[in-house]
């Protein structure tokens, strides 16, 4: 072997060894500076699509079809309640009027348009050929209405109507077939019974074409006067009646009877309140519920009364809701559900944008 091979190979690694890089230093990191951070770019918003509301479909009512009777189905009724007008309610002549008789279906058969009321027999007051019944369930109750026109001639009249199935069979009610109404006709107006009515100007706006202008109440001890042009209105006065009647049918109660004599006295304070603008039950001539009760011969038991004026005024519905929902006297509603008093007189007088209710109550 050469000599000079291991010089040669000593040379070679010594090349080798300085062509190799060394390995760099660690480098601090810069210290910060108080430049601030550029702020993130927000990427582009994408707007939210407009939100529109959809209309609502209309839902309309379809009339209920009422299922095929069977053959053998029974068809009974019984009366429920009057209504409106109640036995002996006091009408003008020729005036129109509704009645309203409750009836609960106690039969077997579903009762339909094809069942209607007709008039029977006596005074038949103008009543239509019929009147088409809604549908009714066994067990369920229907208020059945007929429009009416009073005599002309005052006096006491009776109408009958019957209630026919599709087959034009009369049926029964209760141990009878027969739904009637008795009425008491006058030549004034009801509220103004057995006074006299004296010269003032055209009704009021809304009030009845019948209703007596500037009535003077009757005459008695401590009748007082009621000198201002005030009118009144037979309808408000029938509907209140009505009213009443219904809500004690909607308790249990028997309806009042309408009796003229407290017709008379609920009237005459009426008039006192509303020509005189106060709303308590002592008159201007010192009367009270139970002398102007007595002062028309009505010989009661016990007596109350409930009174309210308002502007704009109340229907005859309205007024009774009000003491219905008065919390400030429960005596009112109390006096609506009574079980003591049994016959009642409605008056209202209307003056100077107010309407005057008076409902006196009593037991003979």
């Amino acid at each position: 072997m050469s000599k000079k091979l291991p010089v040669f190979i000593l040379l070679i690694a010594l090349i080798l060894s300085a062509c190799r890089g060394e390995t760099p230093a660690a480098t601090a990191t810069p210290p910060p500076t108080n430049t601030p951070p550029p702020a993130p770019t927000q990427a582009p918003s994408t707007p939210l699509p407009e939100i529109t509301a959809t209309p609502a479909t209309p839902v309309t009512d379809t009339p209920a079809a009422r299922p095929t009777n069977d053959p053998n189905c029974t068809n009974k009724a019984s009366f429920v309640a009057d209504v409106t007008i109640p036995d002996n309610t006091v009408i003008n002549a020729g005036e129109t009027f509704t009645k309203t008789w409750r009836i609960s279906n106690t039969g077997t058969c579903v009762w339909a348009s094809d069942y209607v009321l007709t008039y029977y027999s006596e005074n038949r007051m103008g009543a239509p050929d019929a009147v088409p019944l809604g549908i009714t369930y066994p067990g369920q109750t229907l208020d059945i209405s007929v429009q009416l026109t009073a005599p002309s001639s005052p006096g006491t009249y009776r109408g009958n109507f019957v209630i026919k199935n599709p087959q034009g069979l009369i049926i029964s009610v209760d141990e009878d077939s027969r739904l009637w109404l008795i009425i008491k006709v006058e030549n004034t107006a009801a509220a103004t019974s057995a006074a006299t009515a004296t010269a003032g100007p055209s009704p009021t706006a809304g009030a009845s074409p019948t209703a007596a202008a500037g009535v003077t109440p009757p005459a008695g001890s401590g009748a007082g006067t009621a000198s201002c042009s005030f009118t009144t209105d037979v309808f408000k006065l029938t509907d209140a009646i009505a009213a009443i009647n219904a809500y004690r049918a909607q308790n249990n109660l028997p309806a009042y009877t309408v009796n003229t004599l407290l017709v008379r006295a609920a009237q005459r304070h009426a008039n006192d309140m509303a020509c005189n603008n106060f709303y308590t039950h002592t008159g201007t001539d010192g009367s009270t519920p139970t002398t102007r009760v007595a002062d028309t011969g009505y010989v009661a038991s016990s007596v109350s009364e409930n009174v309210y004026g308002s502007n704009p005024p109340l229907d005859g519905p309205g007024v009774v809701n009000w003491w219905k929902t008065d919390t400030t006297d429960p005596r009112h509603n109390q006096n609506l559900l009574s079980t003591t008093y049994t016959e009642i007189g409605v008056g209202y007088a209307f003056y100077n944008g107010y309407g005057y209710y008076v409902l006196v109550l009593a037991k003979p």
